[in-house]
């Protein structure tokens, strides 16, 4: 494969078909035992959601669902009204892109080289590297403020830098569906929104993402949809602001809060107060 430069794709790019993606009597579990119920579920196309919960609720298995890493136990994942699991797997990582919590490269491998295997679902016999893969890989790194470290091994970097050159891959895959756990997890404050704010600009594009965050408050500012989990099953859903509530956050952490707003977006900021039993 050769190393063509291309300039970078411009963030205004549009996805000609947003993913309209759905959970219909979703059943997850492993080795038994049932980690999500009966989940029906619609993600809205071209925006960002958040999913949210206590640890164990169930975020992690289901946003595995949604990019057919976790094999339903009952019910069905429909991306563009077709069940996921039919779909040919090159065909649907075209189509959804996934960044777990858990990443692991071989050694020695180079930021450059990490995003390039991004593009690995639109290779083949036929369509070899072209320079429509090296401006996806070149506009991957720029928004990921990565080109100045695209040719560092992956193992002489930070940790924080580590996750942006991962959500690179996940950029350069170029998907309708982009599906991120804890993508902000290892990363300071700035980075987080750059991150955040470079997730905006794929749902602005049309892309559906999905996010795993454990912040509600930074849930709710950088979301357009909420989903809450408890137990495996959905307890609210919604606009933030509609959602969130004292109450809420009760009953998914068992934790007095206030819950304010902000004095720049309008969206609701959580403040914790003490712990208490959890309802329901």
């Amino acid at each position: 494969m050769s190393t063509l430069e291309a300039p970078r794709p411009t963030r205004g790019d549009t996805v000609a078909d947003p993913a309209d993606l759905v959970t219909e009597a979703l059943d997850l579990g492993y080795d038994g035992t049932r980690v999500v119920h009966a989940l029906d579920l619609r993600l809205p196309p071209g925006q960002v959601t958040a999913i949210v919960g206590p640890n164990g609720c169930g975020k992690s298995t289901l946003l595995g669902a949604l990019a057919r890493v976790h094999e339903a136990q009952g019910g069905a994942v429909l991306l563009d009204g077709r069940d996921l699991a039919t779909l040919r797997p090159r065909d649907a990582a075209r189509r959804i892109g996934l960044l777990p919590q858990q990443a692991a490269a071989p050694d020695g491998l180079t930021v450059r080289d990490l995003v390039r295997y991004g593009r690995h679902p639109h290779q083949g016999l036929l369509r070899q590297w072209s320079p429509e893969d090296a401006a996806a890989v070149h506009g991957a790194l720029a928004a990921a403020d990565l080109l100045d470290l695209a040719d560092r091994p992956l193992d002489q970097l930070s940790g924080g830098q580590r996750q942006r050159a991962w959500i690179a891959m996940v950029v350069a895959q170029q998907t309708a569906v982009v599906l991120l756990d804890e993508p902000t997890s290892a990363l300071d404050l700035g980075h987080q929104l750059e991150v955040l704010e470079l997730v905006a600009d794929l749902a602005a594009q049309g892309r559906t993402v999905v996010l795993v965050l454990h912040d509600l408050s930074t849930a709710c500012r950088h979301a357009d949809h909420l989903v809450a989990m408890r137990d495996g099953r959905v307890v609210a859903e919604g606009p933030p602001a509609d959602v969130v509530t004292a109450g809420l956050v009760r009953e998914l952490y068992g934790v007095e809060a206030a819950v304010l707003r902000d004095p720049t977006s309008g969206t609701p900021v959580v403040c914790p107060v003490r712990r208490v039993a959890a309802t329901g």
